[in-house]
C-alpha cells in the first residue's frame, strides 16, 4: 500500500501482505528470529537466570513485532548483522587496527561511528533541501542515508561491545556505560523510530527537524571523544558493574528519543499552523496538523511508558548499589521531574482532551527538562551520578 502526497509518494510500512514474496519474508522472518533466539538459549542457558530469560523474551518479541509489520526493519537487523558480524569476526580471527586496514577505517568501532556520523550530516542536507527547495532526488537519499546511519550505529555497538573484551576479559561490557556510548546509541535509536514514523506518516518534512537536532548530538558525540577520549574503552567503575545497565540505559533512551521527537513534531506543529495562516513553503512539505498532533500524542506516550519501566529498574540497580531505591540524586529528583511533565501531558490529553498548540508548545518545551535531564546534570550536577560527568 502506498500514499500518494503533494510532493511524494512513500511506501508505508504497515501495508498488508498483498505485494508477492511477503507472506514468504514473513515467515522467513520468523523462522529465523526462532532459531536465533533457540540458539542463543542453547548456548547460553547454563549462565542465565530469571531476569535474562526475561529480557531475551522481551527482546525476541520486540524484534518480531517489528520485523512482522515493518518490512524496512527486516533489512536492517539483516544488515546490521552483516556488518557487525564481519568487525567481530575480524577480531576473533586475531585481526587489529594495527594489522589490518579494514578494521583501521571501518570495521573498529570509533571508524564506524565517523562514518555514521558522515551519514548523518549528509542526511541532515537532505532534509533541508527537501523542506526548503523541494527536491526530492535529495529527499530520498535524506532517507537512505539516515537508515545508513542507523545500520553503521548500531553494528559499531555491537562491534564496540566486543572491543570492551580486548584490553582485558573482566572489562567486556554493554558499551553504554559513558557519554560517547550512549551518545552514539541516542544518535541511532533516535533516527530509527524517526524512520518508523517517516513511513508509518508517509511524509519527509519532519525529518529537517529531527536529523538537524540528531546531528548536534553527533556533533556533541565527536567532541567528547577527540577533547576528553571517552571514545577509548575503559574499565567499568563498581556501580556500573551490574546486569541492570544492559536493561535500564537502552530503555531509558527509548524513552529519550521518543521524546526528542515529539518535541520536534512539536516545532513542526506551531510552524506549520503558522504557514496555513501566512502561507509558505513549510504548508505543503510539512506533515497534516492532525498527524502530527498524533505523533506528538504517540511518541510521548512510547517514551512515557519506556521511561517509567527505566525509571523502576534503575531504582533496582541502585538498591543493589548504593543499598536503596531512592536517594534524592540529582539524577533521580531530575528523572521525577520529566516523568512527572510528561504524565501531565498524557493526564491533559487523555483527561482534559487537550490538543493542538497548547499540547505542541508543551512538547517542544519539554525539551529543555529532558535535555538537562539527560546531559545537563552529568555535566554540571554531582551525586551518585558524577561518573557522567566530563
Amino acid at each position: 500500500m502506498s500514499i500518494e502526497t503533494q510532493n511524494s509518494r512513500i511506501t508505508l510500512p504497515f501495508h498488508k501482505a498483498h505485494h508477492p514474496g511477503e507472506r514468504q519474508q514473513r515467515i522467513a522472518w520468523t523462522l529465523f528470529l526462532s532459531s536465533g533466539a533457540l540458539a542463543v538459549w542453547t548456548l547460553f542457558r547454563a549462565d542465565f537466570w530469571m531476569w535474562q530469560y526475561i529480557l531475551l523474551g522481551l527482546w525476541y518479541a520486540g524484534l518480531m513485532w517489528f520485523g512482522l509489520r515493518w518490512p524496512s526493519f527486516r533489512l536492517l537487523f539483516l544488515a546490521v548483522l552483516a556488518i557487525g558480524g564481519i568487525g567481530v569476526g575480524l577480531y576473533q580471527l586475531g585481526y587489529t587496527p594495527h594489522n589490518s586496514l579494514a578494521l583501521r577505517y571501518f570495521f573498529h568501532s570509533n571508524a564506524m561511528f565517523y562514518w555514521m556520523s558522515a551519514a548523518i550530516v549528509l542526511s541532515a542536507v537532505g532534509y533541508y533541501l527537501y523542506l526548503f527547495l523541494g527536491r526530492e532526488g535529495a529527499g530520498r537519499w535524506g532517507h537512505r542515508l539516515a537508515w545508513a546511519a542507523v545500520a553503521l550505529g548500531f553494528a559499531g555497538l555491537a562491534i564496540r561491545w566486543q572491543e570492551t573484551y580486548l584490553g582485558h576479559p573482566s572489562w567486556g561490557h554493554i558499551p553504554v556505560s559513558n557519554l560517547y556510548d550512549v551518545m552514539v546509541l541516542f544518535c541511532a535509536t533516535t533516527i530509527l523510530f524517526y524512520l518508523f514514523h517517516e513511513e508509518r506518516t508517509a511524509s519527509r518534512g519532519l525529518g529537517a527537524f529531527v536529523l538537524p537536532l540528531v546531528l548536534v548530538a553527533d556533533i556533541f558525540l565527536v567532541w567528547v571523544g577527540a577533547a576528553y577520549h571517552l571514545n577509548r574503552i575503559q574499565p567499568l567503575i563498581p556501580a556500573l558493574q551490574s546486569f541492570w545497565m544492559k536493561i535500564h540505559v537502552p530503555a531509558m533512551f527509548i524513552a529519550y528519543a521518543n521524546f526528542y521527537i515529539a518535541a520536534m513534531a512539536g516545532l513542526a506543529y506551531l510552524l506549520k499552523g503558522r504557514a496555513e495562516h501566512r502561507g509558505g513553503f513549510l504548508q505543503k512539505r510539512l506533515p497534516d496538523l492532525q498527524v502530527l498532533d498524533s505523533t506528538i500524542s504517540g511518541t510521548i506516550m512510547l517514551g512515557f511508558l519506556f521511561f517509567t519501566a527505566a525509571t523502576i529498574l534503575g531504582a533496582v540497580w541502585a538498591a543493589k548499589a548504593w543499598g536503596g531505591f531512592w536517594s534524592w540524586d540529582p539524577k533521580e529528583t531530575w528523572a521525577l521531574i520529566v516523568w512527572l511533565n510528561y504524565a501531565g501531558f498524557l493526564h491533559a490529553r487523555g483527561q482534559r482532551h487537550w490538543q493542538g498548540r497548547p499540547m505542541a508548545w508543551w512538547a517542544f518545551i519539554s525539551l529543555v527538562v529532558v535535555t538537562f535531564c539527560f546531559i545537563g546534570v552529568d555535566l554540571f550536577l554531582g551525586g551518585l551520578h558524577s561518573y557522567g560527568k566530563l
